[in-house]
């Protein structure tokens, strides 16, 4: 596609809405998965910490 100026490029002949919605959506959720990536990633240490630590007082109390 050739535009004869920058109006032309940013209106994407006539899909703007569209294109620059989708680069938003997308330029978006590469922000914010890796944050959310992080904090499914804690959640799960500390749903392993708390097994562990039940299973270390069950073998306690069975050997008592």
């Amino acid at each position: 596609m050739h535009w004869n100026s920058v109006g032309e490029f940013f209106a994407m002949g006539g899909y703007a809405l569209y294109v620059w919605g989708s680069f938003g959506a997308c330029a978006l959720l590469m922000i914010v998965e890796p944050f959310l990536a992080r904090r499914r990633l804690t959640q799960a240490r500390t749903i392993l910490a708390r097994e562990r630590l039940a299973d270390e007082l069950d073998l306690q109390q069975k050997n008592s």
